[in-house]
């Protein structure tokens, strides 16, 4: 009789590729975005006490390993799982500690240190300063023209009592006991050895045991001061002016952050400003329209003479050159339109009936309907 040979019982890997769930034409960016989404679902930290989303955590994590390295992708591409052997299974030989992108993808997504082995950086006290905004309300002609201000401003400065320190005078900071110096604690996971900021000194190495009275180890106090702005000619509603160093000073010495002013620009009761142009409408008598006039119209600047023409129509706009808005940090102005509005007297005298009846026929208009052509070109005339 013949025996039919055992069936040994394989545990088979899936492919690299299908566990990243990428193509075999998958980008570097590609591959890392796909593997940091499936890390993040998949790691220890977010799945306590679960080993099915350790163990495909750590298929993940083999699988990136292998192609993420372009040798060992390109040996799996030809010959697949036996191209590579267990060079990507921790079981047998697989050293997170030398791929470095493990460290700064688990680094974004959980705050790690160094997370895989080696001398992790202390984080520095020393830090730079918060910037700060301030909203300020000036009128039309000052944001047309410029001016000089002062703005108040609440910001933490350095303490004079211990020079930004956070310590008393002639102490300094001690080792932190928790981390003995070295600003991370570190502990085993799986077969990752994790290190993380530590806790107690925020990462820095050293706490301050003696501190400043003054600012009570802050290093840094609260104050008010007056700051003086300059602001622009041409500077429109809503421009942000940034003043460097006009924030508020960095913990323990650090640069000062910078200032942002906001400026919000009052409503002029005559100009509309689009850009650096000005617009505003002046009345016209029906004389002044049909006979033509020399008017004054205002500007930013003082009264400016505008010549109408004999037959204006209700509508008409002129415009005035360089009587706009400065450009900001440039040269020359916008410049200034003129609507002309018609005022048609509501109440007329017998006389006044009599010239207008007198003009009526001497002046009659065809009433007939326009055609089309026609309307639209008035129209358009007036917008």
């Amino acid at each position: 009789m013949i025996r039919k040979a055992p069936v040994l019982a394989t545990n088979a890997k899936r492919d690299y590729y299908e566990v990243l769930g990428v193509s075999r034409t998958v980008t570097e960016v590609e591959l890392k975005s796909a593997y940091r989404r499936l890390a993040m679902q998949h790691h220890p930290d977010r799945n306590p006490n679960n080993p099915d989303a350790e163990e495909r955590f750590k298929e993940v994590t083999e699988a990136y390993a292998i192609l993420a390295d372009s040798e060992k992708r390109s040996l799996y591409d030809r010959y697949g799982h036996a191209g590579v052997g267990n060079a990507g299974g921790p079981g047998a030989g697989f050293d997170p500690t030398g791929f470095q992108d493990f460290g700064e993808i688990f680094g974004e997504f959980f705050g790690f240190g160094d997370a895989f082995g080696g001398g992790g950086r202390r984080r520095s006290r020393v830090q730079r300063g918060a910037d700060l905004r301030e909203d300020l309300s000036i009128e039309f002609e000052e944001a047309a023209f410029g001016t000089e201000t002062r703005v108040m401003v609440r910001r933490h400065e350095a303490c004079e009592e211990c020079r930004g320190s956070g310590t008393a005078t002639g102490k300094g900071p001690t080792a932190c006991r928790s981390c003995s110096g070295r600003g991370q604690v570190r502990y085993q996971q799986g077969f990752f050895s994790i290190a993380r900021t530590c806790p107690s000194c925020q990462g820095t190495g050293s706490v301050i045991t003696d501190p400043c009275p003054k600012c009570k180890g802050e290093g840094r106090i609260l104050r008010q001061r007056s700051v003086d702005a300059k602001i622009p000619a041409g500077v429109e509603d809503g421009t942000r002016i940034r003043f460097t160093g006009g924030g508020e000073t960095g913990p323990f010495g650090g640069p000062a952050g910078d200032l942002y002013i906001v400026l919000h620009v009052k409503e002029h009761p005559f100009f509309v400003r689009e850009g650096n142009d000005l617009h505003c409408a002046v009345p016209l008598s029906v004389t002044q329209a049909a006979m033509g006039a020399e008017i004054r119209v205002p500007t930013l600047e003082g009264e400016h003479t505008l010549k109408i023409p004999e037959g204006t129509q209700p509508g008409s706009t002129f415009r005035i050159r360089n009587k706009g808005v400065p450009l900001l940090n440039g040269h020359g102005k916008g410049d200034l339109y003129v609507e002309v509005r018609v005022q048609i007297p509501s109440k007329l005298s017998k006389r006044q009936k009599e010239l207008l009846q007198e003009l009526e026929t001497t002046a009659k208009v065809d009433n007939q309907p326009m055609t089309r052509s026609l309307l639209g070109k008035v129209k358009n005339m007036f917008g």
